[in-house]
């Protein structure tokens, strides 16, 4: 939808989209708002899930492993997706676009693991996302990355903050019952996913 929202706002491609509302005047930030959240309101009305979500989310739920959510979406297309698909599976924090700065800066991402009671930032955490500010947001708070691939977004799965690729959400039950080879700045590091699952189950 980031086509159509810079064709309603008046913007090229090469301008982050909330960077232009936070520089409007305030008196035009919410006019500018609410054109996105009209779009954003549509689009619910054709949302899907993702292949293996469910199953993913049965797993980590099984396993008592926390979830949390980060993006620059606002609160309803985010609740319509979890009480729609996902009804029983708890997120807690739950970040929306009215936390700043929003992603690609990590302190969104940071403020789920200060909840989390991790005191070394992003380390011990997973970021799962389909676009580059999911991935430089993972990376910036130290998280492992982990790339949800399609046609569009492909050219992301060499990018340095990308450590691993996978079609399908489910595909991350054997990422995290067996670990994975992940990049870090074109460096091999390997990205204990079974510890954090352990660990998950030992708090």
């Amino acid at each position: 939808m980031f086509a159509e929202m810079r064709a309603a706002l008046g913007i090229t491609k090469p301008t982050d989209i909330l960077d232009h509302i936070y520089s409007l005047p305030p008196a035009e930030q919410e006019a500018a708002q609410e054109k996105i959240r009209a779009i954003e309101r549509t689009a619910m009305a054709s949302q899907k899930a993702q292949p293996g979500l469910v199953q993913l989310m049965d797993y980590l739920d099984s396993r008592g492993i926390p979830k949390g959510i980060c993006t620059r979406n606002f609160d309803a297309p985010v609740e319509h997706l979890l009480t729609t698909f996902l009804p029983t599976s708890k997120f807690h924090p739950v970040v929306t676009r009215e936390f700043r700065p929003p992603k690609p800066d990590p302190a969104g991402i940071l403020h789920i693991a200060s909840t989390w009671a991790h005191d070394n930032g992003g380390s011990n955490l997973i970021m799962v996302g389909d676009s580059i500010d999911d991935m430089t947001a993972g990376f910036r708070a130290g998280a492992a990355t982990v790339l949800l691939i399609n046609e569009v977004n492909e050219h992301l799965a060499e990018h340095q903050h990308t450590d691993l690729v996978v079609r399908r959400l489910d595909e991350l039950i054997g990422v995290l019952e067996n670990g994975f080879e992940g990049r870090v700045e074109g460096g091999e590091e390997s990205v204990d996913a079974k510890g954090l699952v352990k660990e998950a189950l030992e708090k």
